[in-house]
């Protein structure tokens, strides 16, 4: 059995010590620098860019402005959804290559190409530019009201898309007596993804073909923008993915490979890097959608939902990208974790002058979650039930059914999880010792649930295609066109490989790095989908193979199909376990064999038409410096059920890098930003308070293994749920910590001093 086991990932050794190649390690010396001049204004026109004297400056090769797109002025959708040939599944095409229409402070507006970096910066300095300036608007609830700055004129109010959800009847149902109604607003940050190698891409042409190579997370989707971009048919396109330095969703945008592409043939074809500072990923790449969120809940006297009511405002900033999507997978959890016969909901994604939002570990969830988790504490506290009593009272409960994805709820999964948070944590009794506070420093325990979902039908495609080449000594080799962006699913996927075909792990030899051309079609890594899709497609396509190494068998064995399998390498016969021939000499004979020579492949697709719910909890224990208005975590567990574990010191390290991201979400981390101009204020390291092993606390994580039945191996969504519960928990904790009541502390925690001056803690 592999599948299970906590084997070293398949990459360790190349990554420590540093074999590994990245984008920029392939890149040829002889590659042309490409700089982007980014505007200084948030909100307005380009009237002209005067180019003379960056012209002068020696190495510059080509000067590209938005008034030079030509032929190449398409627009097109940066979002890395998978396209369907149904309209209405296509994202919004709002941007081109460069643009005169300035929609946020960094906006590409030109582009220059030199024989060094040197050259391209001087260049880009040497620029000038005259503007026309609009009004700038960055408040989400200021951008929709009559007489705000319009960013894009086909958007009425600078709205993208307005959804609402209805059950029940909400009206008649808040007239029921003796209700306690909870009126209240939540608020989350943006945030950047901060992952260690930022965005880079380099592009060349061969004949009437351009090579993109990216570091991204979306090959095969990137081959369509790319296409689509530049207008040339998608099969002219190729996009090669090597191994690349976390994405976290960032790289789920198509961000600069079809300028570079672009730039690339505007010089003959010749090779063109692109290279993206830090400061540009702040700003010019994609940010986490900051969100606010109105909840009302009309509750009876025994702790139960009569009615609830949310309004979703999501801050998508100056374009579409991935859009409404994650407001709307916010509002679509909102009748799932608590549901309730009458529900109300509206979500509005909303264009500001603000960096694009797109998207982030969690996709909506982690928003979402803060919100409703935090309403949940608070309407506990209000009608004085203990907050695990009031969640268990009304959590999804066991055979629930979303009438949409389908999903169902097969195990008492939340209490399960609750129980062994609540035990590690000593919860109740913390929750007693530190009731009714006082003095400077004060302790606080908190908790939340949250709820995920497992790749994205039916809202989109859902497929995954796989490769699986038997070679010569009886190893395999593996493709997918899911993709490695440092999570460890290559590990995963050789596991679950191994266990299909019934050979050892260290004989799959998979292909990490993805290329267009020849790598079977997979959409990438989003959604928390790969174990799970790409399970389909490995466990089919070993059947197939499986299958053509035993009919070659029974050529050598006389042994028919029907009775003999393959396990740990070995051909064996099934009715009493005798071994008949090894896979390695059955592999040689089938490539070298003078009378049946066989090149023995398989290769398959796998339409996914399901999915899977994803649960569980987060549990934390703060020091509040009521002074200082500091917070600072003590302690903290995440448990999950995410179904059978595949490889469970992966399945930790998962978990343990979605609780570093939660816990700088709910304590340090906020994307600032000039409300008079749209500049980013904290573009750097410096400036932008990332957490970092200082200031963790042990991170703790427990699993409730509760085998997926959909899924072919059980397993389900992990990648993204561990960031989700762990910002509501520390704020919850917060809450009891200072016995702030809940009407003085709406929002997040990093905005202590407010929540503490309201209340009057403060000297």
């Amino acid at each position: 059995m592999e599948v299970g086991k906590s084997i070293v990932r398949v990459d360790a050794f190349d990554k420590v010590t540093g074999r590994t190649k990245y984008t920029d390690d392939l890149c040829d010396a002889s590659a042309y620098v490409a700089k982007i001049l980014h505007s200084t204004i948030a909100h307005g026109r380009v009237l002209s860019i005067d180019t003379t004297e960056a012209e002068k400056i020696e190495g510059v090769v080509k000067i590209v402005t938005c008034f030079d797109l030509g032929e190449y002025k398409n627009y097109f959708p940066t979002a890395g959804h998978p396209w369907s040939t149904d309209p209405g599944h296509q994202d919004v095409a709002d941007r081109l290559l460069l643009t005169d229409e300035v929609k946020f402070y960094g906006d590409d507006i030109a582009a220059v190409v030199a024989e060094n970096e040197v050259a391209a910066n001087q260049a880009i300095r040497a620029l000038k530019v005259e503007y026309e300036e609009y009004p700038v608007v960055t408040d989400v609830l200021e951008a929709i009201k009559d007489g705000a700055p319009q960013i894009h004129k086909n958007y009425p109010n600078n709205i993208l898309k307005h959804t609402s959800i209805s059950k029940g009847n909400y009206a008649e149902a808040i007239k029921e007596e003796g209700l306690t109604v909870v009126d209240r607003w939540y608020e989350t940050p943006t945030v950047q993804h901060c992952h260690i190698e930022n965005f880079i891409c380099y592009a060349y042409a061969e004949g009437k073909r351009v090579t993109v190579v990216a570091s991204t997370q979306i090959p095969h989707i990137g081959r369509r923008v790319v296409g689509q971009a530049l207008g040339i048919p998608w099969g002219d396109v190729r996009i090669v993915k090597p191994y690349i330095g976390g994405g976290f969703g960032n790289k789920q945008d198509i961000l600069y490979e079809p300028l570079c592409a672009f730039l690339s043939l505007k010089v003959g074809g010749h090779l063109v890097k692109l290279d993206c500072s830090r400061e540009e990923t702040f700003v010019a790449n994609r940010v986490r959608h900051g969100i606010k969120f109105h909840i009302i809940s009309h509750l009876r006297k025994d702790g139960t939902y009569a009615a609830r009511k949310i309004e979703i405002f999501s801050n998508q900033g100056g374009y579409a990208s991935h859009g409404h999507s994650i407001a709307a997978k916010g509002l679509g959890c909102f009748p799932q974790l608590y549901p309730c016969d009458n529900i109300e909901g509206d979500a509005y994604t909303v264009f500001t002058n603000r960096p694009v939002a797109g998207a982030m570990r969690g996709y909506g969830i982690p928003q979402a979650m803060f919100a409703v988790e935090s309403h949940t504490e608070d309407v506990a506290k209000i009608m004085g039930i203990p907050s695990i009593e009031f969640r268990l009272k009304n959590l999804m409960p066991v055979g629930f059914k979303d009438g949409f994805s389908k999903n169902v709820n097969y195990y008492d999964t939340f209490r399960q999880c609750i129980e062994k948070g609540k035990a590690y944590m000593d919860y109740d009794n913390k929750l007693k010792e530190y009731s009714n506070q006082t003095g400077r420093i004060r302790k606080g325990v908190g908790m939340a649930v949250f709820w995920y979902n497992t790749a994205v039908w039916p809202i989109s495609l859902e497929s995954s295609s796989s490769r699986l080449v038997l070679n010569q000594d009886g190893s395999v080799s593996l493709q997918l066109g899911e993709t490695e962006i440092g999570q460890g699913a290559d590990t995963a996927f050789s596991q679950m490989a191994a266990e299909a075909i019934g050979i050892r792990v260290e004989d799959v030899h998979i292909v990490s790095c993805q290329d267009t051309d020849v790598t079977p079609f997979g959409t990438g890594a989003y959604a928390s989908r790969q174990t799970y899709v790409g399970g389909f497609s490995i466990a089919k396509t070993a059947g197939l193979l499986k299958k053509k190494i035993l009919d070659y068998a029974y050529i050598l064995t006389n042994m028919p199909p029907e009775i003999t399998d393959i396990k740990n390498g070995m051909i064996v016969r099934t009715t009493d376990n005798m071994e008949l021939i090894s896979l390695k000499d059955l592999a040689t004979e089938a490539l070298y064999s003078t009378s049946d020579s066989r090149h023995i492949t398989a290769e398959a697709t796998a339409q996914i038409k399901s999915n899977a719910y994803s649960f569980g909890c987060c549990f934390a224990e703060v020091e509040v410096d009521i002074d200082m208005c500091k917070a600072k975590l003590v302690k903290i567990i995440n448990v999950h059920d995410c179904g059978k574990l595949i490889n469970p010191a992966l399945a930790k390290a998962q978990v343990e890098g979605g609780m570093s991201m939660g816990i700088g979400y709910a304590l340090s981390e906020i994307q600032l930003v000039d409300e008079k101009t749209g500049k980013v204020l904290n573009d750097n390291f410096l400036d932008y308070k990332l957490s970092t092993a200082m200031d963790h606390p042990h991170l703790e994580t427990a699993f409730v293994e509760n085998p997926e039945p959909t899924s072919p191996f059980g397993t389900k969504s992990l990648g993204e749920p561990p960031v989700c519960p762990v910002a509501p928990a520390i704020r919850n904790a917060v809450m009891q910590a200072t016995g702030v009541g809940v009407n003085e502390i709406p929002l997040r925690p990093a905005k202590l001093f407010e929540y503490f001056d309201k209340a009057g803690l403060l000297k």
